[in-house]
């Protein structure tokens, strides 16, 4: 494992926000954010209402320069989400899920919640140097691709984007011969 889980749970539910902006967009309701928040095993407050939706929705563009910059302007980004929630890292344990690290209570803002968990995430993919592990989609799309494969294999970021390449590269093929 590249990562701890919380590390790896945290990007793979950034990259999915930040995802979720691109055409179509796929967290337009509240029932959308709702499974959102249960499928990627957010804990803490949810209010579930228009103006949570309208924050995590507004969060995506700063989600993705984030996770698609350089390592020193990850740095810098990092550090100012960090200041500007005043997080405060500590342990915490809670259900079936281990020690973990969460730095803003657990009745702060959903979205000042998932900017934090993904900036100390981040932390880890900087200390790391592992930025590559982070890219855009090789199909015609501007899909970020999270690799956390052992041989950093990942290149689609989903199977649609994967599928549709494969059957163009058969199409072109066939077509050639």
């Amino acid at each position: 494992m590249v990562f701890t889980d919380d590390t790896a749970g945290a990007l793979v539910s950034a990259v999915a926000l930040a995802n979720s902006g691109e055409d179509p967009d796929t967290l337009v309701t509240r029932d959308q954010l709702k499974e959102f928040f249960a499928r990627h095993h957010y804990t803490g407050r949810f209010d579930g209402d228009a103006a949570e939706l309208d924050a995590v929705r507004a969060l995506r563009p700063s989600l993705r320069t984030l996770l698609t910059s350089d390592r020193d302007t990850a740095v810098e980004l990092v550090n100012a989400i960090l200041a500007d929630a005043c997080a405060l890292p500590r342990l915490v344990r809670h259900g079936e899920t281990d020690w973990h690290l969460h730095a803003v209570s657990d009745d702060s803002p959903l979205a000042r919640r998932i900017a934090v968990e993904t900036a100390m995430a981040m932390i880890d993919v900087i200390r790391a140097d592992e930025l590559s592990r982070l890219t855009i989609c090789a199909a015609e799309c501007e899909g970020i691709v999270l690799d956390l494969s052992r041989n950093r294999s990942r290149k689609f970021c989903s199977t649609a984007c994967g599928n549709r390449t494969a059957v163009a590269a058969y199409r072109t093929r066939q077509a050639g011969t």
